[in-house]
């Protein structure tokens, strides 16, 4: 194994501030490290000084001779004035569409990450940031490599953006260093992982649940870490242990000692207590769209939904994913009220307080100091059993004390997205809808947003590409397909990839012909089908009526509750697949 950079003792400081203290590290062929920690603790910076981007104010960083190495930070900028082809294709040498078509690696690449359909003769100069994100992105996978640092990579891919580039850089073979705070991301390609804190480099073996595993033991035996990071550690083993199988497939450090942290820890959210306390709050209705249809204005393409009804219960938690430009944010504006349905009606229940997380930085007082700005929406918050004061809020969100007397003019993006979040839950809404809240943030902070979540009692919908958060913090997940409504996917993401590669292998269907009118024999039997129908709906919606009613009266009765759930998430599947069969007969019987 082949060393490709060696960091000897190396320092870097901007202003009075330590980023990096004497960090001595190297990257093999073959590695694949991700790099986490806090916002502005030095990650960026890290990547750069090993990139050769930044210089070491001390220290010495070698490289080995002749090392092919593509870097794309938030800092890469594409020459200005050409197009996708320019800075893709032509730094290889390839001129004509069929030389990079006949091109394995090219067209994977333009393929997968979505650089075809932006067309290679599009101007780079009029692209969104996200969108000149991905062709950088693109001319540096396209090269013969032995090493490739990337700082973000996953911000502007959907998940099936995410899935492919994960599973690319895996076969590739190359090494890796990456930041990211996708968390799913680092445990499928990582092998090993730099935390950057306090200007120092603490390196892991493994991916995130590695990670986890080895920080908690740490604090084990060390017990010097602070109670809160002790605590949550203890809470995110506790849901890596109790989750998906196999999470970490190669766990190196000592599991049974990790496991005492673990063994009194509840289950990260209890479902059915949460359930019965949001109908209480809640009633029966929510936010209901009824026969609606939703186009993106000036879009040629088909509604995002048509003529469809969608009924989000009390205490739903419900992740919503589709691909960029699906219209996930415009269906998120439509349930906000934010805007109006293009046809049908949208039902808001009278007992909803509604908070909506857009991905624009809005509505914040640049003249306030972050703590004013929290208590400007109440000094005292309850979240689930969790009684917080604005400062202690304030805190979970990544700012201690002295950070909260700063001037919120003066904050990064970053932490304007984290102030905005705690603004958001001090409010104390019922519902929630967020749009991309991981955005510009760290993993502990993402910790600590999880956290809260895992105890709030409401309605919940979430609009993320982080599939670790849906996992976590949602309880059904959903999805656009382009076909006019929102495809339940009650295999979750893995479910919706699958969806997704038969969808584009299967070749765009042909004009409809015009089918002949039903004969009247056939008319008659739809007819009676559908009376039939209608009777079996008007049962099953009494007897909805009547479990949420019983759902509402068990109080603490545990058993009583988990057995009435159960038998409404029966009535409500058996409700959908009469209400689809209805919607087939109708045709007919018209």
């Amino acid at each position: 194994m082949a060393n490709l950079v060696n960091l000897e003792v190396v320092s870097k400081s901007f202003g009075v501030r330590t980023l990096l203290d004497g960090v001595s590290l190297g990257v093999d062929s073959g590695d694949r490290i991700g790099v986490v920690g806090l916002n502005g603790g030095g990650k960026t910076t890290l990547l750069e000084v090993l990139a050769g981007i930044e210089p070491p104010d001390s220290g010495r960083v070698s490289r080995t001779r002749d090392l092919r190495m593509a870097v794309v930070t938030q800092r890469t900028e594409l020459p200005p004035g050409g197009t996708v082809r320019h800075a893709v294709l032509d730094p290889l040498g390839i001129q004509a569409d069929h030389e990079w078509a006949a091109d394995p690696r090219a067209r994977a690449v333009l393929d997968g990450l979505g650089i075809t359909a932006l067309g290679l003769d599009s101007p780079v100069d009029t692209m969104s940031g996200g969108e000149r994100r991905r062709v950088a992105l693109a001319a540096a996978l396209v090269r013969e490599l032995d090493l490739v640092v990337l700082d973000e990579p996953t911000n502007h891919l959907d998940v099936e953006g995410i899935a492919w580039l994960a599973d690319h850089l895996v076969r590739r073979g190359i090494a890796l260093v990456v930041v990211t705070h996708d968390r799913w991301f680092l445990d499928t390609v990582c092998t090993r992982t730099w935390e950057v804190v306090g200007g120092k480099v603490e390196s892991y073996e493994g991916g995130y649940a590695d990670w986890v595993y080895a920080r908690a033991e740490r604090a084990r035996l060390a017990r010097t870490l602070e109670e809160k990071r002790r605590n949550l550690a203890s809470k995110e083993l506790a849901w890596l242990r109790r989750g998906a199988p196999a999470r970490t497939s190669k766990p190196r450090f000592r599991i049974e000692a990790a496991e005492e942290l673990i063994s009194d820890v509840p289950p990260p959210r209890d479902t059915v207590e949460l359930l019965a306390f949001a109908k209480r709050r809640l009633g029966r209705i929510v936010l209901e769209l009824e026969d609606v249809t939703l186009r993106i204005p000036s879009d040629s393409r088909p509604p995002i939904l048509e003529d469809y009804t969608w009924r989000i219960g009390p205490g739903d938690r419900v992740g919503l994913v589709g691909v960029n430009g699906s219209g996930k944010t415009t269906l998120l504006r439509l349930l906000a009220g934010e805007r109006e349905p293009d046809g049908g009606r949208r039902v808001e229940g009278k007992t909803v307080r509604l908070a909506y997380l857009s991905q624009e930085l809005h509505d914040l007082p640049a003249e306030l100091r972050v703590l004013e700005a929290v208590e400007e929406i109440a000094r005292r918050v309850t979240l689930g059993k969790q009684e917080l004061t604005a400062s202690q809020l304030a805190e979970k969100f990544g700012f201690p004390a002295a950070r909260q007397w700063t001037p919120v003019g003066d904050l990064s993006g970053g932490e304007r997205r984290r102030l905005q979040l705690a603004r958001l839950l001090m409010s104390e809404p019922n519902v929630l809808l967020l749009d991309e809240p991981t955005n510009d943030l760290d993993i502990d902070t993402l910790q600590q947003l999880e956290d809260l979540l895992d105890s709030w009692a409401g309605t919940l919908v979430v609009v993320s590409h982080d599939r670790y958060l849906l996992e976590r913090v949602t309880d059904t997940v959903v999805a656009l397909f382009g076909d006019g409504r929102v495809t339940d996917l009650p295999g979750g993401i893995e479910q919706y990839l699958r969806r997704r590669a038969e969808q584009l292998a299967t070749p765009a269907p042909k004009p409809a012909v015009q089918s002949a009118p039903s004969s009247a024999a056939e008319r008659r039997v739809a007819q009676k089908e559908l009376a039939r129908l209608e009777r079996r709906l008007d049962t099953l919606t009494t007897r909805e009526a009547k479990l949420n009613d019983a759902l509402a009266d068990a109080g603490g009765d545990t058993d009583r509750l988990m057995e009435l759930d159960a038998e409404l998430r029966k009535v409500i599947t058996d409700k959908d697949e009469v209400e689809k069969r209805w919607l087939e007969v109708a045709d007919t019987a018209e």
